[in-house]
């Protein structure tokens, strides 16, 4: 009975665990790294024809984006997830194959120029469609027999429509053992969908840890908030661009916008135009409006009973093609932009971020968490300039962290969450998901609340009966970002740039002194600046 880690560890995306029991092999997630490239994702540390069975936590790309891959290097088992995360899926690694094969496309015309080696996509459309033929389904709650001495039962996590926790009871000879996967916790009091449900006991926990060294800003209303940050950029006849996730947190947002309308909160352009510039945004939305009983909350039910649409507002209007993407960027009439990817790594929200940083009017507003080495997060640390489509863009919009919004727990949620684990207490917390400063943090923070825990490493191996590590994993050679752009602005630099200013200061408040002081203070300072440079 062994637990190998081969995905988000000690870092937040590419989840994939694998659990051997009575020899079958069930893999828990499959999903693509994103951001920084540490780990291939051309390559598993397995053989894919080895897997008997995938559990799915849910639909996001980092958790499920590599599924095509494994059916297309050998896969012939089960595939076991909620039914909205199977419809949910269906859509989504259709489009993510669409974006492997123009990536491909891409770098295969410009090697044809360079003499570079052709590229293969890691899946094409055909692989993707391919993955519903594998896929069973299954409800909150019920209790599946997977395979012998093995028991499913998926769990509301409350971070996506359809994404759980999922529990195991395993039994192997004599042994049992229960453990719970956490797949990525919600928020709570999100709109639409439900807190995430607290479970009371397990052996082991692999938990995430997203934002395990912080919390949440405070948000007293999340309509108001955003509210405030539409008036304030349309009296300035800017636009309001936010980078989003097609599936969850763009329906979240309609959610709030409809609310921002109803109540008439925007003074300065009430009936403003909304565009939801992604196709997959469209028909994700399309899933909201279906049968959702067991997967909302009490709010969005009392909508669906009372037949109100919970996106339905005037003004809203959904691009399809890339001419009509493109149009919007020529219309100077002030709008809100919703468009994907989430952290500005692809996708048509760095064309809309080329044509709206450089204006000060604007806004960009973020709202989910933003991956080590990504453009979202390299605009949320300061850059004052990022590179797009070849050209040096100044960054002069409003940058805002609308951190109310964020899908994942918190620190503190997190921790509520693992201690209500105790009967059984569980015997070894694993951390995941968290980038290689927080995951570590995080397990000792849980550790001094009298857990056993620690932050695996990519292809560690555990024995759960003997709670023994059996092969130590290693952290890959972190690589350069995947982004163009200007270095980060360090502590030490910004240090230095203030001391600049001072400089500049003196020299301002100089004038007019005698020349034999200026003379010497500007000898002192070209010398400073000759060893500097030597």
């Amino acid at each position: 009975m062994k637990l190998s880690f081969f995905g988000a560890d000690q870092c937040v995306t590419g989840s994939c665990h694998c659990l051997e029991v009575n020899g079958k092999r069930i893999l828990v997630d499959c999903g693509l790294q994103q951001g920084r490239d540490e780990v291939s994702n051309e390559e598993f540390p397995f053989a894919a024809g080895s897997i008997d069975y995938l559990l799915v936590t849910h639909a996001h790309i980092d958790h499920s984006g590599r599924i095509p891959m494994l059916i297309k290097q050998g896969f012939q088992g089960r595939i076991l997830t909620t039914r909205l995360t199977a419809e949910l899926l269906d859509i989504m690694l259709l489009d993510s194959a669409h974006i492997q094969e123009q990536d491909a496309q891409w770098k295969n015309r410009k090697g044809e120029r360079s003499g570079a080696p052709h590229v293969e996509p890691l899946y094409t459309i055909e692989d993707a469609e391919r993955v519903r033929q594998y896929v069973t389904t299954c409800e909150y709650g019920q209790v599946i027999d997977l395979c012998p001495g093995v028991e499913v039962e998926f769990v509301d996590a409350g971070h996506l429509l359809g994404s759980a926790c999922i529990a195991l009871e395993l039994t192997e000879g004599e042994e049992k053992r229960r453990i719970v996967f956490s797949g990525d916790l919600g928020n709570i009091k999100q709109p639409i969908i439900r807190d995430p449900v607290h479970i009371r006991g397990a052996d082991y926990v692999v938990m995430e840890s997203t934002y395990g060294d912080r919390n949440h800003a405070e948000s007293w209303s999340y309509t108001d908030d955003l509210a405030k940050i539409i008036d304030e950029t349309m009296a300035q006849g800017g636009n309001v661009i936010i980078p989003s996730f097609a599936v969850g947190r763009t329906q979240e947002l309609l959610y709030f916008i409809r609310e921002i309308k109803d109540r008439r909160l925007v003074r300065s352009n009430p009936d403003f135009a909304v565009y939801i510039d992604s196709p997959l945004a469209k028909r994700a939305t399309t899933i909201f409006t279906g049968d959702l009983h067991g997967y909302l909350d009490d709010d969005a039910m009392k909508l669906v009973k009372d037949g109100t649409h919970m996106f339905n507002f005037t003004n809203l209007r959904m691009t399809e093609t890339s001419e009509e993407s493109k149009a919007l960027n020529e219309d100077r009439t002030p709008k809100v932009i919703i468009s994907a990817s989430g952290m500005c790594d692809a996708g048509r929200i760095r064309h809309h971020l080329k044509h709206n940083l450089w204006r000060s009017e604007c806004t960009i507003v973020f709202v989910g968490y933003q991956g080590e080495g990504t453009l979202g997060r390299h605009l949320l640390e300061g850059a004052k300039s990022v590179k797009l489509f070849g050209e040096e863009i100044a960054v002069n919009a409003k940058i805002v962290n609308f951190q109310g919004l964020s899908s994942h727990a918190d620190r503190d949620h997190l921790l509520s969450w693992i201690q209500d684990f105790q009967s059984p207490h569980p015997t070894h917390v694993f951390v995941v998901h968290g980038d290689r400063e927080v995951a570590p943090f995080f397990a000792q923070t849980i550790a001094s609340l009298g857990f056993e825990a620690h932050a695996p490493q990519y292809t560690e191996v555990y024995d759960l009966i003997t709670n023994t590590q059996v092969a130590p994993g290693y952290l890959p050679e972190r690589k350069t970002k995947g982004f163009s752009g200007t270095a980060k602005a360090t502590p030490a630099y910004e240090r230095l740039v203030a001391v600049g200013q001072m400089v500049m200061e003196a020299i301002k408040r100089s004038k007019g002194r005698d020349n034999k002081s200026l003379a010497k203070f500007a000898d002192q300072l070209r010398a400073l600046l000759e060893k500097w440079e030597a």
